[in-house]
């Protein structure tokens, strides 16, 4: 079973600096709880091409994968993907303009659990939500305090 998530959240900035923060992998460990590390398999900033390996806990246990990424629209969008591992994930921001110069920024999670993780997709699906949205929630805090 395909799992596909999709979250959003208004922060209370322009889209040029949450797109900015959110962008920037080396920002990920402190929005994402379950990420606990990056490091650049690229020379930094992020572009098309760009390739980092992450380290994340996720459903209690640690998962270390390389993302690549496939596309990026300044202030707009970006798509990154990792194909290794049981869970294959695309991952991908989209930020628009919101009133009063405010920021909706959409984050959706998609992939194809391979193995034993095919067995509870239905759980990774509900698991990534929340865990989306949490996350989008520290986003805010962190970007509007």
């Amino acid at each position: 079973m395909a799992v596909d998530v999709l979250s959003e959240i208004v922060i209370a900035r322009p889209r040029e600096a949450v797109a900015a923060f959110a962008c920037d992998p080396s920002n990920a460990p402190a929005w994402y709880a379950n990420i606990e590390s990056i490091r650049w398999l690229t020379e930094p900033p992020v572009a098309v091409g760009s390739r980092m390996d992450f380290v994340a806990r996720f459903l209690g246990r640690t998962l270390a994968y390389t993302y690549h990424v496939r596309e990026l629209v300044t202030d707009q969008r970006l798509v990154m993907s990792t194909e290794q591992g049981p869970f294959s994930m695309e991952t991908t921001y989209e930020f628009a303009d919101a009133d009063l110069g405010c920021t909706i920024i959409t984050l959706r999670n998609r992939g194809e659990p391979a193995g034993f993780s095919r067995v509870v997709g239905p759980l990774m699906a509900h698991a990534v939500g929340r865990a989306n949205r949490k996350d989008l929630r520290a986003l805010k805090q962190l970007l509007e305090s």
